[in-house]
């Protein structure tokens, strides 16, 4: 009886949902960069790499004028360094789950947005390519807590997990086209527990902004 009951209060949740959400798909471009320090407590210096991202999202009714807005989104961000004559370019791929608030304001014909929230990410791959002179080296990027003492050398090392947040604002057309500025700071050190240094300082974290192109069904 009780499992019943269960599946009928979630198909009506469910149901509920999808008469009142509202549906879209959106993608655009990222300009991303690392913060952060170094192994000798110096403070990154780094800039900025031009990625995308797409995914989908869902919008749902919690006030006037005010909604719930969670996502899935696949993403790159990454950073480039230049030492010496040197110069590496980090592109990392992510899963992402942006759980946004979003206010929809009244604007002519459409609606200005305003939106904020926490994300989650999780890498899935990436490359590293560092050029200098006539030297083109590129790898994968491998995703671990721990770079452990016997681990290759030449691999760009990360933790999976990211997290940080979101605010973006833009305006969206009575056809349900819509245009936003995104800036994401993210909180988590994504630079893994390195046992080949000694005394390790460093400190990794993602950071960037973008524009998002996309259409609310």
């Amino acid at each position: 009886m009780y499992t019943r009951l269960l599946y009928l209060v979630i198909v009506f949740i469910f149901s509920t949902l999808s008469v009142h959400a509202q549906f879209a798909v959106l993608g655009g471009v990222n300009l991303q960069n690392f913060n952060g320090k170094q192994s000798d407590d110096s403070k990154l210096e780094n800039s900025l790499v031009i990625g995308y991202h797409a995914g989908v999202n869902v919008q749902l009714p919690i006030a006037s004028q005010f909604y719930f807005q969670p996502g899935l989104m696949f993403s790159t961000k990454g950073a480039k360094n230049t030492t010496g004559e040197l110069t590496t370019t980090y592109n990392l791929y992510y899963l992402e789950l942006p759980l946004n608030f979003v206010y929809k304001a009244p604007l002519g014909s459409g609606y200005f947005l305003l939106g904020f929230g926490p994300y989650v990410g999780y890498g899935i791959g990436g490359k590293a390519t560092t050029e200098g002179g006539a030297l083109t080296l590129k790898t994968d990027v491998e995703y671990q807590n721990v770079v452990e003492i016997t681990d290759p050398l030449l691999v760009s090392y990360f933790k999976p997990l990211d997290a940080g947040g979101n605010i973006f604002f833009g305006y969206e057309t009575a056809m349900g086209v819509f245009l936003q500025v995104n800036a994401q700071l993210g909180m988590l050190n994504i630079n893994p527990e390195d046992k080949r240094i000694v005394n390790d300082k460093s400190a990794v974290k993602n950071t960037g902004f973008g524009l998002s192109l996309g259409y609310r069904f």
